[in-house]
């Protein structure tokens, strides 16, 4: 019998985790090992306490770290996890990892004879929690294939975009998008409040006309305007896929999502200990202020 070994179970992975364990038989892992006891009492999943004791039967390894730093010390670092998985194995990173790091990453597992695709997922842990995330899948077509059994049960739209690493391109450009997306939106408000307009009711033009975008339609309505920040999203993890976004080498100018992305790293500041993506809108007025009161003053 055959087994998928899923290591990462944090707010992403571990209802990720869940999903996976229904149709497949699924070990769990994640250095907290209370949180794999965890995830296997809420599902058929099995916990495992060390990677060393990972079952032969293992040749499905999923990823559901928070950045290229862990990956590569579990793989090729501390972990040495390359040196344990058998031949003719496959791993599927599904964090948002940098697209060069995933490249070398996929060479040294071919040399060991393990295939190599990156997933990286949108949709949140609303979707993490009922299997319908949007999957972005960078691989050759035959370990894509080989993927697509895995991240059905995860994902109801998958979208393979290219060589392995592109999934990754294609996870940061989106969040690049949607970071600006939601700052233009509370912009925005704050434009149309300080004229007279209440937030509420910008929100109901912006999302009844040509200015209406998922920025508007759920994080203004659902977090920002309530002013509970709960998305389950970090800033952090936002600034650093932005980051990966801009990054990249392009002969094309982007002056506009690049000003939004030193916009919202300048505001980081003030925002604290670790801030929902969502408090974008504190930076504009729109919740309680920030720590260093100043917001996006200049």
């Amino acid at each position: 019998m055959s087994s998928t070994l899923f290591i990462g179970l944090g707010r992403m992975g571990a209802p990720m985790a869940i999903q996976h364990a229904r149709s497949f038989h699924t070990v769990v892992f994640d250095l907290a090992s209370d949180t794999a006891e965890r995830v296997a009492a809420k599902s058929d999943a099995v916990a495992l306490s060390s990677l060393s004791d990972m079952p032969e039967s293992i040749d499905t390894i999923i990823l559901m770290l928070p950045s290229s730093r862990e990956v590569e010390e579990l793989l090729v670092g501390r972990g040495d996890l390359l040196t344990l998985i058998k031949r003719d194995s496959i791993i599927i990173d599904m964090g948002s990892s940098e697209p060069e790091s995933t490249r070398r990453l996929a060479a040294q597992a071919g040399g060991f004879g393990i295939a190599y695709v990156d997933a990286p997922v949108s949709g949140g842990v609303p979707k993490a929690a009922t299997g319908e995330l949007s999957i972005l899948v960078g691989g050759a077509d035959a370990h894509v294939a080989r993927a697509l059994p895995h991240l059905r049960t995860m994902g109801s739209k998958i979208i393979p975009v290219g060589d392995v690493g592109t999934g990754d391109v294609a996870k940061a450009v989106n969040n690049l998008v949607s970071a600006t997306n939601i700052a233009v939106a509370c912009e925005a408000l704050s434009i149309a409040e300080s004229s007279g307009i209440s937030r509420e009711r910008m929100a109901e033009v912006l999302n009844s006309s040509t200015g209406r975008s998922q920025a508007s339609e759920l994080k203004l309505t659902e977090y920002v305007i309530p002013r509970n920040f709960t998305s389950g999203f970090a800033y952090d993890l936002m600034l650093k896929d932005m980051a990966i976004a801009v990054g990249l080498e392009t002969s094309t100018r982007t002056p506009v999502t690049r000003s939004a992305f030193d916009v919202l790293k300048r505001g980081r500041a003030s925002l604290g200990t670790e801030p929902d993506h969502t408090e974008i809108g504190r930076l504009y007025g729109l919740g309680d202020p920030p720590i260093a009161g100043e917001g996006l003053s200049p």
